[in-house]
């Protein structure tokens, strides 16, 4: 009798126990992402976030993340070339995902998917024009014209990369001094 009782419970329970997991994925079945989106869900929702797929992996905090949790690809935009990168390597740092977590046409699915579903919800910042000048032959540091690594003026760094010495304002402009060049005597 027990085992009848078991039974019928585990039968009325299956519909419901079958449908976990389906219902996060937000992708008509007809799509070309369907597939990818699936296997998404299946293999990468523990560590990332997507809404898309119902995929809620990462940190909502700093305050609640640990080193399994993959980045929010709500925000985070991909291309299909940096996907299929991770999936092969484990990630950018290779310390965590697992190398390889799909392979072949999966890993192609999986990328194609996240790169037209990723960064839905980008975060729009203003960006820096950095610009990058040759260092010449011979000379190191970030740049710059001949004598000028590490001279900051009015805020603008030429080179160096270093940060501010003792006795730099706090917050203010300092200004770093290269050594002078002796002029080249003749023999």
């Amino acid at each position: 009798m027990k085992a009848a009782v078991t039974l019928l419970v585990l039968l009325a329970c299956a519909p419901v126990l079958g449908a976990c997991g389906s219902q996060g994925v937000k992708i008509a079945k007809s799509s070309p992402y369907h597939r990818g989106a699936v296997l998404f869900r299946d293999h990468c929702s523990g560590c990332h976030t997507l809404g898309v797929v119902g995929a809620q992996g990462s940190a909502t905090s700093i305050a609640n993340r640990i080193n399994t949790n993959g980045p929010n690809f709500n925000i985070r935009k991909e291309e299909g070339e940096q996907v299929l990168y991770a999936i092969r390597n484990g990630g950018f740092s290779g310390a965590i995902m697992p190398q390889n977590i799909v392979v072949g046409k999966e890993a192609q699915e999986v990328a194609a998917f996240l790169a037209k579903y990723s960064g839905t919800q980008k975060q729009n910042v203003p960006a820096t024009k950095i610009t990058q000048s040759e260092t010449p032959q011979g000379e190191s540091g970030g740049g710059g014209k001949p004598g000028e690594a590490g001279k900051v003026e009015q805020g603008k760094s030429t080179g160096g990369g270093g940060t501010a010495g003792p006795g730099t304002p706090a917050g203010g402009t300092a200004t770093a001094t290269t050594p002078k060049k002796k002029p080249k005597t003749g023999k």
